[in-house]
């Protein structure tokens, strides 16, 4: 079964409720920083392609990230990680304010990113292993709320852009945000979840329940050693072990933050070249999606706990795709805006479930799994808004869109393809007896 066995509860703790500041922090970065590209592009005289280079700056920031972060979480903890990954993030947002040449805004998007993804690969490992089969729940949940903060960073971006301020107020307040996730990290007692990720590769084993796998014993975390030289070899000869279930949903939370970032990137561009909205409502209009991947979340946290989370899934993608169509083919402001809504909805499933799932798949290595994920999205980030920039100056942003049907498809597929493996890994390790 693809279900979570037995009955699950999501406990908000303190822990908890303090492994969620990150997610706030980088929505409300994420949100108020990609539909300001545009305006990065017209204060800087660049073209659309160039200013899509931002997005790939993060893209190599998390992709550095997520070289690192495994190593950190296992020699030195992830309350460390966060601390390390808070520092970086404020100077990156220091340089990024200061910016004014794409030579200064692009390095600052690599330096943002590798301190972001930092804080967030040790938080979605470490709600996971505190919640067990509560885990996808409580990391979903963890995205709705920084989605939720999320949705007000554009707005605020209109708003000053509005007012004549630019960008850059709005941006700014991720660094008192970004202390004040250190500040709360650092005071949080020792547990284990806090603690050094695992190094040892679980036993192989049927699929289990979601984020089961996830979970150590009381204090698994902390009884892993410092890794010498033989351990590491062991844990690199690991981590290129996972099962096809595993990449299958790797692929599916690829293609979600692809489809995430090219919209929230340009949605606004599209805005104003279909519907002629003004730049600053056109920007402030991208807290629709931001609605509507809030709500989803909220609502698919605790769905996940009772239904499969990969059917969950498979009706994202789906719904995504309607969505997407609406939004395309509308040609007034309000109709645009239902369509971003009715995007947001299916968006706001694909990453935290997908990245869920393929936590439950790592056979007991969250941190390993999470770096993986770190290194693949990072590459989603970079290579999407990018090609639909670079295709909207060729043809224009219209035509461009049409890049994101495509990848909804493809993740569509693989999480198909990713549930038939679970079935098939279930049927080969089920008991004999009653099985057929």
């Amino acid at each position: 079964m693809t279900r979570p066995l037995g009955r699950s509860r999501l406990v908000r703790d303190r822990l908890t409720l303090t492994l969620y500041t990150p997610f706030i922090t980088w929505g409300w970065f994420l949100y108020g920083f990609s539909p300001a590209v545009p305006l990065i592009a017209e204060e800087q005289g660049i073209s659309r392609a160039l200013a899509g280079l931002h997005g790939t700056g993060m893209a190599v920031g998390t992709v550095a990230a997520g070289l690192v972060s495994a190593r950190i979480a296992i020699r030195y903890g992830r309350r460390v990680q966060t601390l390390l990954g808070c520092a970086v993030l404020v100077v990156g947002i220091l340089m990024l304010l200061a910016g004014t040449t794409v030579a200064v805004t692009l390095p600052a998007c690599v330096v943002v990113a590798v301190g972001g993804n930092l804080v967030l690969a040790a938080a979605q490992p470490a709600l996971a292993v505190h919640h067990g089969a509560a885990g996808p729940a409580a990391i979903t949940e963890a995205n709705a709320v920084g989605a939720t903060f999320g949705l007000l960073a554009p707005l605020a971006v209109g708003a000053s852009v509005g007012l004549g301020w630019g960008w850059r107020p709005a941006v700014g307040l991720v660094i008192v945000l970004a202390v004040t996730v250190g500040v709360l990290v650092a005071s949080l007692r020792n547990v284990p979840a806090l603690g050094r990720g695992a190094v040892t590769r679980a036993p192989v084993a049927a699929p289990v329940p979601a984020a089961a796998t996830t979970t150590a014993a009381p204090g698994a975390d902390q009884a892993a050693a410092a890794p010498t030289g033989a351990v590491a070899r062991a844990e690199r000869r690991a981590g290129r072990a996972f099962s096809g279930a595993f990449w299958f949903f790797w692929v599916a939370m690829l293609c979600g933050v692809a489809i995430e970032f090219s919209t929230t990137f340009w949605a606004s561009d599209l805005l104003t070249q279909r519907t002629g909205a003004s730049p600053s409502v056109a920007t402030a209009s991208v807290s629709a999606l931001v609605v509507g991947m809030a709500v989803s979340r909220f609502v698919v946290g605790p769905l996940s706990m009772r239904k499969a989370p990969e059917k969950i899934l498979l009706l994202a993608y789906a719904l995504a795709g309607v969505g997407w169509a609406a939004f395309w083919l509308a040609t007034s402001t309000p109709v645009a805006i239902a369509g971003l809504v009715l995007a947001g909805l299916g968006y706001g499933a694909h990453y935290p479930l997908s990245a869920a799932l393929t936590l439950r798949a790592s056979d007991g290595r969250p941190d390993q799994a999470q770096a993986r994920g770190s290194i693949g999205t990072g590459a989603a980030v970079g290579i999407a808004p990018f090609a639909l920039g670079a295709l909207a100056d060729v043809v224009g942003a219209h035509q461009a869109f049409l890049l994101v049907p495509v990848l909804v498809v493809v993740g569509g597929g693989a999480v198909a393809l990713g549930l038939r493996s679970v079935h098939r890994a279930l049927r080969t390790t089920a008991p004999a007896p009653g099985t057929r």
